[in-house]
């Protein structure tokens, strides 16, 4: 965790009064401060969220964008305005000018998830242009300056304001409104640093003992790099998964403001972000953005960091504007993030014998994944994933595989490993002769897949093997049998006793087309 230094005057006292005086309560609703009792649990510590997700725009940016846009004068009101962001402040932009009738150019990049653009269309209705430009918010900001300035319009910063650092402060006056007793810590998702100002100005001139944390995504962490260095630093590129907070440029507004009032900054991975998102999940039934889960993968991270504290954390839920097709990869790394599965490649000689072995050292874990496919008359590659409760499992299960005289690579943290090579075993082989495949279900509980693998035949060689978790009742694997022609009643008769249903794909298309020699 890096500490922020404070500055020793206060340029910015009358911010609480600003804070005071917002007219947000026009389009925004004092959202729930909610207790989180799985994560209390857990965690050994109270936590409560503070769910901005439930904003008529889903996320906290309606706030600030309103509270500028109803200060303007009829003047500035007829030129219009032009504002830039990556979705959310767009949509609180796109309502303002709706209800205030004011008409706004709004620039999104490229790369915003088309559901927010989409939000930002059905927001603003007439009132509101939709321009595309550039991979990033700094590219549309860019973009935008330059229309601001052809048109004369007035120009809405997604942060780098002080009536919109002003609405966002108001955030922070219903965490003290509605928390009353001990409160250790607040836990803040920085971007360009609008929310994190505003909150930390009006926690330390209320509560001044309350600490607040930014956090911000590891590839995104212009705020925490510009409080290291003691000045506004400019990243060359930003990771995009978290892109409610992908800023390459924090405001300089801003970045005074979180150098004065911060308590600390954190740095999550996208791991940790996704477990966070299954963590509200399971505690609300709500799904989180990425950007809307950050200050939660932070406060875990504070947790774990340190024992019984004086009084509850809060992690503001900051927005929920999820594409839905985001959903795969956040479910796919959240047991990786929450360091719940283990991932393995395994070399095993080529020998009968050996896989039986290899399910042994496998015991009763749960599997999350398993591929494999015959390449080598000398040995065999296998990639599997295993459920695993505690760090220590893993390095015990890498011993059980060397035990068995196998060669294992750890490739838990790897990130090539977990967005392709998982993905990516299989092609034909010329060593897969009579081969028949076959589709399996059994029921999943704890061990039924081991169970499985050890009922199989052990005349006839596995040569294709692929079973993943998708969190079904029934689990579902794709087999290669190695069975001659003459043995063809025996299989028969073995996949009746087996017991469990299956369909014979040996004629399917696409497996002779990819898969068979």
């Amino acid at each position: 965790m890096n500490a922020v230094a404070p500055l020793v005057d206060d340029d910015h006292a009358d911010l609480l009064a600003q804070i005071r005086a917002a007219r947000v309560y026009e389009v925004a609703q004092v959202s729930a401060l909610e207790p989180a009792p799985l994560l209390d649990e857990r965690l050994g510590r109270p936590v409560l969220l503070k769910r901005e997700d439930q904003q008529s725009v889903f996320s906290f940016k309606l706030r600030g964008a309103y509270n500028r846009m109803v200060q303007l004068d009829a003047a500035q009101r007829a030129r219009g305005v032009v504002a830039a962001s990556a979705g959310n402040h767009a949509q609180g932009v796109a309502l303002a000018a709706a209800k205030l009738g004011i008409r706004a150019t709004i620039v999104m990049p490229v790369t915003a998830p088309q559901l927010k653009v989409d939000a930002v269309r059905r927001f603003g209705g007439a009132m509101v242009d939709v321009v595309l430009a550039g991979d990033s918010y700094s590219d549309a900001q860019a973009a935008a300056a330059q229309l601001q300035a052809e048109r004369g319009a007035v120009f809405v910063h997604p942060f780098d304001d002080p009536a919109v650092i002003a609405g966002q402060g108001t955030v922070a006056l219903e965490i003290l409104r509605q928390h009353p007793g001990p409160l250790e810590a607040v836990f803040v998702p920085v971007g360009g640093g609008g929310l994190a100002a505003g909150v930390a100005a009006c926690i330390k001139a209320l509560r001044p003992a309350v600490r607040v944390i930014g956090v911000q995504a590891a590839d995104s962490d212009a705020m925490a790099r510009s409080l290291d260095a003691g000045e506004r630093v400019v990243l060359d590129e930003v990771g995009l998964f978290a892109d409610g907070t992908a800023v390459k440029q924090v405001g300089a507004l801003t970045f005074a403001l979180c150098r004065q009032h911060l308590d600390a900054m954190l740095r999550v991975d996208a791991d940790a972000v996704c477990a966070a998102i299954r963590d509200i999940y399971q505690d609300t039934r709500s799904v989180p953005e990425p950007a809307g889960a950050l200050a939660l993968a932070g406060l875990k991270q504070y947790a774990a960091a340190h024992g019984g504290g004086a009084g509850a954390l809060v992690a503001i839920v900051s927005g929920a504007n999820m594409n839905f097709d985001r959903l795969r990869f956040v479910a796919e790394r959240a047991e990786l993030g929450e360091q719940r599965e283990a991932v393995f490649a395994v070399t095993i000689p080529e020998e009968r014998g050996s896989f039986r072995r290899f399910c042994a050292a496998l015991g009763r874990h749960a599997i999350t994944e398993f591929n494999y496919r015959i390449g080598d008359a000398r040995s065999a590659h296998i990639f599997v994933g295993v459920c695993i409760a505690r760090r220590g499992e893993r390095e015990a299960l890498a011993a059980a595989f060397c035990a068995q005289q196998f060669d294992v690579l750890d490739l838990t943290d790897d990130e090539l490993a977990k967005l392709h090579l998982r993905h990516m075993i299989g092609g034909r082989s010329p060593l897969a002769r009579d081969e028949r495949l076959y589709r399996f279900e059994f029921p999943e509980r704890p061990g039924a897949l081991t169970d499985f693998l050890g009922r199989l035949h052990p005349d006839w060689n596995v040569s294709l093997f692929h079973y993943r978790n998708h969190g079904a009742d029934h689990g579902r694997i794709l087999v290669g049998l190695q069975v001659p022609a003459a043995e063809l009643p025996l299989l028969r008769q073995f996949l009746a006793a087996l017991g469990y249903p299956h369909v014979d794909e040996s004629a399917h298309p696409a497996y002779r087309r990819l898969l068979r020699s």
